[in-house]
């Protein structure tokens, strides 16, 4: 038996973002839920979403963002043997969507799966690719956490209807002779696996949204910690704080909580609203685009969210 020769390390060449066209207002859901612009800020730090039309689903808003992530990366399509598909929210179980993605960007034959660990998926998945490139088992990987949240939601209910959008976002990984991603720290809390749920393919989402801020506020400080331990930073060294894009108070205590003092803390959620696990990447793609952050700086993934499933690892910006 031979064994695949191995690189040192892995890191992201690229990243990748896209959001639907259509922008809904918080003042738009005032006209049908009870609620207000001033209430949904207070509560969640949202001032507008992204909805997907009809014509876009998980395959095409995954498409957009893998194409642009391939485009930054300087590979070619036939560059890559790996993608991987981070969704919670797919309307088909079967088959995945990785394998439709990588055809409609002309990737030949790859390895293909999709992967759900709710809005932790990105971290989940990024930490998979990066096992395998380094392992051999790759020799680059696309990795896109697409999320069309929008077609499992109560328009009616305003627990979820304010919270929840659509959008995509992707990076290529690559070897790399010095770690650029650094170990994961993962794990869940499944004895509170129902506090945000689809019961079945007749349902909605649903969630217990005090339940789940307690959780998210004193568990997921600890592992962003100890993902920066295990890659030899400290939050001094970080350049920025990319958390799952869940809620704007959640995301600023967990930041408050690390005393992280010179990173830029993502704050994607006031204009995408919550993407679910496609929000780490999509946040950190337009952090990138806008110059907030350098190249070549440590920046921490936080997810955390459905399952409960948490991940946490600290890249490298490419």
């Amino acid at each position: 038996m031979r064994v695949p020769e191995t690189a040192p390390g892995a890191r992201i060449l690229a990243f990748g973002d896209y959001q639907p066209a259509r922008i809904v207002t918080n003042d738009e859901l005032a006209k049908t839920v009870d609620t207000n612009d001033a209430w949904i800020r207070s509560r969640v730090g949202i001032a507008e979403r992204r909805i997907a039309g009809d014509d876009e689903g998980i395959v095409e808003l995954g498409v957009h963002a893998g194409g642009k992530a391939l485009a930054g990366s300087g590979l070619a399509p036939d560059d890559i043997d790996l993608v991987v598909l981070a969704t919670c929210s797919a309307e088909s179980p079967m088959p995945g969507h990785s394998a439709a993605v990588a055809h409609r960007l002309g990737i030949s034959a790859p390895g293909a799966f999709d992967l759900n660990a709710g809005c932790a998926g990105f971290c989940y998945a990024l930490a998979a690719a990066s096992d395998a490139v380094r392992a051999g088992s790759a020799r680059n990987a696309l990795v896109i956490g697409s999320e069309k949240m929008s077609q499992w939601i109560d328009w009616t209910d305003r627990s979820t209807c304010i919270i929840f959008a659509d959008g995509a976002g992707a990076a290529v990984v690559a070897a790399s002779d010095a770690p650029g991603i650094g170990p994961v720290v993962w794990g869940s809390a499944g004895d509170g696996f129902d506090k945000i749920i689809i019961d079945d393919r007749r349902s909605f989402i649903r969630q217990e949204g005090q339940a789940v801020f307690r959780w998210a506020t004193t568990a997921i400080a600890p592992v962003a910690l100890e993902a920066c331990e295990r890659a030899g930073v400290t939050p001094d060294d970080l350049a920025a704080i990319v958390p799952h894009q869940a809620n704007l108070r959640i995301v600023k205590a967990i930041a408050r909580t690390m005393k992280a003092t010179n990173a830029v803390v993502a704050d994607d959620i006031v204009h995408s609203g919550n993407t679910s696990g496609a929000s780490i990447p999509l946040a950190l793609s337009h952090m990138i685009e806008r110059g907030d952050v350098p190249s070549g700086a440590p920046a921490l993934l936080v997810g955390f969210g459905a399952g409960l499933a948490y991940a946490a690892q600290v890249i490298q910006i490419p």
